[in-house]
């Protein structure tokens, strides 16, 4: 696909190949960043899982976090456990293929704050990986990154010509 002089004054990504290349390294490394992540969910009792989530409760971030993973979370924890695994999983594949990118961006976002809130003031934690996990999130939202060496970038002119609800909903998703 070539971009017209118009489509690059818009799109200032789209008169580089080098900031194409790099946004889809940034997208392809938090997939692969996720995906590793999703690797040390063990079902069935997600025993590393249990004890980092413990975490929010004994060095809590926020006190009502703590009283959310206290009576929610920890008593229903293969529920959680189950549910941490899908997201993560889904969330390295998605990001992977650039397929529905900005929403599994915004699912990033979430699920980073949910980490961070549980995580943050666990032993010999860097407040800054929190930090660049979220900011990685954002730079792949606004950059819509999947439609660099993705699949948003290949299917999205199909999706913009449909007539479609799931049509406008993947527009809006990618």
């Amino acid at each position: 696909m070539v971009a017209t002089e118009a489509d690059a004054s818009a799109d200032p990504l789209a008169s580089s190949r080098l900031s194409r290349v790099l946004v889809t390294v940034t997208r392809v490394g938090l997939a692969l960043l996720w995906t590793q992540g999703a690797g040390w969910k063990t079902p069935p009792r997600f025993e590393a899982l249990h004890k980092w989530t413990s975490y929010a409760v004994s060095r809590p971030v926020l006190e009502p976090w703590a009283w959310f993973v206290d009576n929610f979370v920890l008593p229903n924890f293969i529920f959680f456990g189950w549910t941490t695994l899908l997201v993560e999983a889904s969330l390295g594949a998605f990001l992977l293929v650039g397929l529905a990118t900005r929403l599994w961006a915004l699912v990033g976002i979430g699920h980073t704050l949910v980490i961070t809130l549980s995580t943050l003031y666990a032993p010999h934690e860097w407040v800054w990986s929190y930090l660049l996990m979220l900011m990685l999130h954002i730079v792949v939202f606004a950059t819509a990154a999947g439609r660099f060496g993705g699949v948003d970038g290949l299917l999205r002119p199909r999706w913009q010509h449909a007539t479609g609800r799931l049509a406008r909903l993947l527009v809006r998703a990618s």
